[in-house]
């Protein structure tokens, strides 16, 4: 059996017009292609080229900001890390009255009763702390 390669020539920056980056960019979106597919089947030498127009281009928003990492805990002082802690704790409890006053409307106007969660029973090995 023979294998076959497609001939798949390399370009240059250059040689990129508008229409073919919003093609590529199209097409990824769609999930026809990944960005990693669309740069081996158009012959894109860039790692991050397909990225870049996805962003530049694209319909998804970008904007949205980016997650704290452990790196970024590093670069913050006590005080800057204790202002993003209470930042996300004060989305969690947000969050949280939305999920209680979603149930208590389901349970008050739609007669739909949500099951609590019980809680877990202690092993009989366990000592309990004293």
């Amino acid at each position: 059996m023979e294998k076959r390669t497609k001939n798949v020539s390399r370009r240059s920056q250059r040689d990129y017009s508008l229409a073919f980056k919003l093609q590529v960019v199209q097409q990824v979106e769609k999930g026809e292609l990944t960005y990693k597919k669309a740069q081996k089947h158009y012959g894109i030498q860039g790692r991050s080229t397909v990225l870049v127009w996805l962003r530049k281009h694209g319909t998804l928003d970008w904007t949205l900001p980016k997650q704290y990492t452990l790196e970024n805990d590093r670069e913050l002082s006590p005080e800057q890390r204790i202002k993003q802690l209470e930042a996300a704790l004060k989305d969690e409890q947000d969050k949280n009255l939305i999920y209680k006053t979603m149930f208590d409307i389901l349970q008050q106007e739609h007669g739909v009763a949500l099951p609590k969660k019980s809680l877990p029973k202690q092993s009989k090995g366990s000592k309990p702390k004293e």
